[in-house]
């Protein structure tokens, strides 16, 4: 039984912010307001319109225009190019073409036809239930308490004893024209209506201004939460709990194991990213008697199993007593399993139209006593998938708990799912770049090299974790990084190279996080410089702890990994021109590079065979960015080659046969290439990155 209530929404309309507004502007502030809270709807979900009178810019009169977030739009971040732009009168003249419900999937290509002012946004499949509420500003959002309403087996006689005729209903019909044409006429023959439930959907409400809009959506939103709050009060959730949560350690241990194996079973088509969710709201339903069944009958709002597929995979475990080797042993049969299901499921409704059956692997894995893992073509969607499963359990929660929760049948989910204007959508989407779906590990990763490998790699599309031993470098690193690419592409890991325990317990971090690895950049660096008779024991093993010790450490956590997985993998050891040529008062620096340089050949040897490649990059004097030279090394080595700091970097540039400078970017790239594709047929290689040095020729 639950304590814990939601809180009410905020009322966040500013009037004096509204007031400075454009009325466009105005309808970016109402959506950015609601999209703020998942509870009034989920990421990309819903959409907000308003009917707008602007100058046309043919003639010069007045019309009438539709602004209505566009196809793939997210409220909370929209702005004012995320809005279609559609004539009313137009809009209102498609209702002489329309043929009936079998053909209203092409009434989508006239809506190109009805743009105003060359927008290019495209307009989405849920226009015309915005253009046919004759009301000039409306919302549709997907919030909990009301979708626990819609997807109620009674949810009409719900919906009129909580909201009485202020909110009405209509039936469970797939968005699109039809469904506009039974807002209007809902909306003409009930003029007091402040909005209406669409069953197992969300809900519409609508206004004469944008803060009524606003206000309205809000104001029905608490209502809901309120009632569900009163009617929950004392009673048993989700038929109480069958078992208890591990502790959080233990749970994070868990999904270290298991999400690489996860990942390994299901990534044969396409690698991908993982996340790991132990929010309460999850452990209340993981935990409970009513799991299997709950989740057997899938998901009601399109938003949710679109997202999700239609239902998860629950994994066997018992957390009293966890058998962590005896779940890794069954989770091939488990999700085997799974795919001849969602194969019959295809099987059995599927149109001798409907496009090709998509990845059969499930999206959502919940398991008793531990939380969710999700799993998705990159870590963003993962994440958001988890987030949108939440959404389902607050609804089966509030449904199952004062009625009888029910899953939008299964035809009618197939039919979403495989809609044609669905896979159109999909077709549009641009092409991934190279290493999307991978996960990439950068030792070093706070520092010159280390951060132009991670900007480089991120490029490209692979999340990167950190791994740095200055925690106050590393956090300003993550957090650039962050800034430019997005927060889910990077974690930071604290991490020192040297010290076993610290290493694996990084890796399960790592792993936590994204779900596995497939590239291992082994950058973590120091230099030292001293004539032979004056090298230390102490710095000599400063040196192997570091850059021999600690270069065998992070490979073996990789080696595991990748073997876990079963789908290859990928290591980039940043070794040095001085593991090929030796160089004067650096003994302890060269030898232990050499090492470097032959450990990668003999992983070399031991990967090839599971598809794993190790390769080398040499670089030569990168002093720029690079923590290395910003100490004693740069004083010592000037001190050799009897020259200053400043004089260091053109005495390096003048001994290369290019006569060039080498930059952290330039050794990045030889990274990236031996990460990517475009090296696929190498391993055991080395490129050197020195401006040409006759000294580190390979022979």
């Amino acid at each position: 039984m639950s304590t814990t209530a939601p809180k009410r929404l905020a009322n966040l309309w500013d009037d004096a912010r509204a007031a400075a507004m454009s009325e466009p502007e105005r309808l970016v502030y109402r959506s950015n307001l609601l999209g703020s809270d998942k509870r009034v709807t989920n990421y990309g979900g819903g959409n907000t319109s308003s009917k707008i009178w602007q100058k046309d810019p043919l003639t010069g009169e007045d019309v009438e225009v539709l602004w209505v977030k566009g196809s793939g739009g997210d409220n909370a971040s929209i702005k004012l190019d995320g809005f279609s732009t559609l004539y009313m009168d137009k809009l209102r003249a498609l209702k002489g073409l329309y043929r009936g419900v079998e053909f209203e999937d092409e009434m989508v290509g006239y809506l190109p036809h009805a743009t105003f002012n060359l927008n290019p946004r495209a307009a989405s499949i849920d226009t015309p239930l915005h253009a046919y509420v004759n009301r000039p500003f409306v919302d549709h959002m997907h919030p909990d308490a009301i979708i626990a309403i819609a997807a109620s087996k009674n949810s009409k006689e719900l919906t009129r004893q909580i909201f009485g005729d202020t909110i009405g209903w209509l039936p469970w019909k797939k968005p699109g024209f039809e469904l506009g044409l039974w807002l209007g006429k809902f909306c003409e023959e009930n003029p007091n209506a402040k909005g209406l439930i669409l069953e197992s959907h969300g809900l519409f409400t609508w206004g004469d201004t944008p803060k009524e809009c606003y206000e309205t959506t809000i104001g029905i939103i608490n209502q809901a939460i309120e009632w569900f709050e009163q009617q929950t009060e004392g009673k048993t959730i989700f038929g109480g709990a069958a078992v208890q949560s591990l502790p959080a350690d233990q749970r994070r241990a868990i999904a270290a194991r298991l999400m690489p194996k996860i990942r390994g079973f299901i990534s044969e088509d396409s690698h991908k990213l993982g996340h790991f969710d132990d929010s309460a709201a999850v452990l209340e339903f993981v935990n409970s008697n009513d799991l299997r069944p709950l989740a057997a009958l899938g998901t009601s709002c399109p938003d949710h199993f679109l997202r999700t597929k239609i239902r998860p995979l629950v994994i066997d475990f018992d957390p009293a007593n966890p058998d962590v080797d005896k779940v890794i042993a069954g989770l091939g049969d488990q999700i085997a399993a799974y795919r001849v299901d969602y194969q019959a499921y295809y099987d059995r409704c599927k149109h001798p139209n409907s496009p090709a059956v998509r990845d059969p692997n499930a999206v959502v894995y919940l398991m008793p006593g531990v939380g969710m893992l999700t799993f998705a073509k990159d870590k963003a969607t993962a994440r958001i998938s988890g987030e949108f499963y939440v959404n389902a359990i607050n609804v089966m929660r509030g449904s199952s708990t004062v009625s009888e929760y029910q899953g939008l049948p299964e035809q009618e989910a197939f039919d979403i799912e495989y809609w044609l204007l669905e896979e159109a959508k999909l077709q549009r989407m641009p092409k991934p770049k190279s290493l999307a779906g991978k996960i990439a590990l950068v030792t070093g990763g706070a520092g010159g090299i280390g951060k132009a490998t991670a900007v480089r790699l991120l490029r490209e599309g692979a999340c990167v974790v950190l791994a740095d031993i200055d925690e106050s470098a590393l956090g300003e690193a993550t957090a650039e990084l962050g800034k430019v690419f997005g927060a889910d592409f990077v974690r930071p890991v604290k991490l020192n190279v040297t010290q076993e325990a610290v290493v694996i317990a990084g890796f399960a971090e790592a792993v936590v996080e994204f779900g596995g690895l497939d590239i291992l950049v082994s950058n973590a660096g120091i230099a030292s410089s001293a004539p032979i008779e004056e090298t230390s024991l102490e710095l000599w093993n400063k040196n192997m702890d570091i850059l021999s010790t600690g270069y065998f450490l992070v490979s073996r956590e990789a080696f595991r990994l990748f073997r876990q997985q079963k789908i290859g993998g990928n290591v980039v050891f940043v070794a040095s021109k001085n593991g090929l040529a030796a160089s004067p008062n650096a003994s302890a620096y060269c030898t232990a590079k050499a090492a470097e340089i032959h450990l990668a050949r003999c992983l070399a040897l031991e990967g090839a065979a599971e598809q794993i490649r190790v390769n080398v990059v040499n670089p030569d004097a990168v002093l720029r960015g690079s923590k290395i030279w910003a100490g004693e090394w740069l004083e010592q080595r000037a001190s050799t080659y009897k020259t200053d700091k400043d004089g260091l970097e053109e005495m390096y540039r003048e001994r290369s046969m290019l006569k060039r400078s080498v930059f952290p970017e330039d050794i990045a790239e030889a990274i990236y290439f031996f990460a990517s594709e475009a090296s696929a047929k190498s391993t055991g290689n080395i490129i050197n990155v020195d401006a040409g040095n006759a000294q580190s020729f390979t022979r």
